[in-house]
């Protein structure tokens, strides 16, 4: 008994996956003559006008996957994302390098993957669980569940080739999450979906990822990204670094490979002006700096600055959303109306703070600036000093939307409101 279970332990500490330089090439036929005519076309052979290029899709690539990470996956159109996914689902080989894998994997990469169109819904299930290596017994015990996810009750005996996109898609999806593989592999196919099943989908691998199963998701949507990983793979070209804090994956994908975007320095001061910016900072909760917020968690702007002039100065941030669309002003008039608190010399450490449930999920940039309102002057003024993320975490920390499922991603904000109602009869 104790053997196995310091066997049992000593491989919870080994990665369930272990990628070792792998690297894929593709030959691509390239023409030198691209217009030919159908004789030349067929006496080309003679003469030969076309060669072969090669095409590194994926070069050198190596980490590892841990017992219940979360990973996602992260890159440009042609980075070689679905690539690496249809590796590790061992449906292409690598040109090179090895994986060693410590669990059973599932994969979501297109809809209809390993499903027959001539097979019942009812059938596929049970080819799927088997190709994917459950016994009959784990297939049946999760049977009710996959079939009241997918919602194909009606139709679970009608062949695949009937149903339509969205109901394959539903169907894969809940074989691919229910039956109890080690590893999820889901590749942008979720984007098929309409935005409840989205939803659905991102609750259930939620909680697929809390019951210690490991998850690797590609996905373009930043805001699924963040919701459902806590770390991060970024590709360029065919390669990565290494798997990374999801929060500074995000962060290089969107603004490049920075670690100062939650700090600004004012490298032009000027001491002939009567107010000026010094420095700024992005803080969370935790008083840590930060560049990307829940949905439910506040953003504690500072702002570092120097009265000279004996001035009536009030500290003001513009925020803009990623369309360029101004969303709020705010300052700190709430507990300094007029700025006359802050009138003598010195120097001044102002918060503003935007409180939680507030911001809706989207990309948002920081001007900031030192104002007086009576009359009306501008002292300093500095333009998107700051980039942040503000992501909806789709669990019970976004309980203020109730029920609803649509995201709603075209609006900036999107506050948790006082409301009252009573019945009059």
């Amino acid at each position: 008994m104790a053997i196995c279970l310091s066997f049992f332990i000593f491989t919870l500490l080994k990665p369930i996956l272990e990628i070792k330089e792998i690297s894929k090439k593709f030959q691509i036929q390239s023409n030198a003559k691209p217009y030919l005519s159908l004789r030349e076309n067929l006496f080309s052979f003679l003469n030969p006008g076309s060669k072969k290029e090669e095409f590194w899709a994926l070069k050198d690539i190596s980490f590892d996957v841990m017992p219940g990470d979360t990973i996602g996956i992260i890159g440009k159109n042609g980075a070689g994302k679905s690539t690496l996914l249809k590796i590790l689902s061992k449906i292409t080989p690598p040109t090179s390098g090895k994986i060693i894998g410590r669990g059973r994997i599932a994969s979501l990469l297109e809809v209809g993957t390993g499903f027959h169109p001539e097979l019942s819904g009812r059938e596929n299930i049970f080819m799927n669980g088997s190709i994917l290596g459950m016994r009959r017994t784990e297939i049946l015990k999760n049977f009710d569940a996959i079939i009241e996810f997918s919602g194909v009750e009606k139709f679970i005996d009608t062949p695949l080739k009937h149903y339509s996109s969205g109901m394959q898609l539903r169907l894969a999806f809940a074989v691919a999450a229910f039956l109890e593989n080690e590893i999820l592999i889901i590749d942008e196919v979720l984007a098929v979906g309409d935005v409840e099943f989205q939803k659905k989908c991102m609750g259930k691998m939620n909680e697929v990822s809390k019951s210690g199963r490991t998850i690797l998701f590609v996905s373009h949507s930043m805001n699924a990204i963040q919701s459902l990983c806590k770390k991060g793979v970024l590709l360029e070209k065919g390669k990565t670094n290494a798997i990374e804090d999801i929060s500074t994956v995000v962060s290089k994908y969107l603004y490049g490979d920075t670690t100062s975007n939650s700090v600004f320095v004012n490298s032009r001061i000027n001491e002939n002006k009567e107010a000026e910016i010094l420095e700024a900072r992005v803080l969370n909760t935790a008083n840590e700096l930060a560049y990307r917020f829940s949905t439910n968690e506040l953003i504690k702007l500072e702002i570092k600055w120097i009265n000279r002039g004996e001035k009536l100065i009030t500290p003001n941030f513009l925020l803009l959303n990623q369309n360029g669309q101004k969303v709020m002003i705010g300052t700190d008039t709430k507990i300094d109306w007029d700025g006359s608190k802050k009138s003598k010399k010195g120097i001044y450490l102002s918060e503003i703070i935007i409180p939680k449930n507030l911001l809706n999920a989207n990309e948002y940039f920081f001007h900031i600036a030192l104002d007086s309102s009576s009359p009306s002057s501008n002292y300093d003024a500095h333009f998107n000093v700051f980039q942040i993320t503000v992501f909806d975490p789709l669990d019970e920390g976004s309980i203020h939307r109730g029920d609803i499922t649509i995201m709603h991603q075209d609006v900036s904000v999107w506050p948790s409101l006082e409301s009252s109602f009573q019945k009059l009869s």
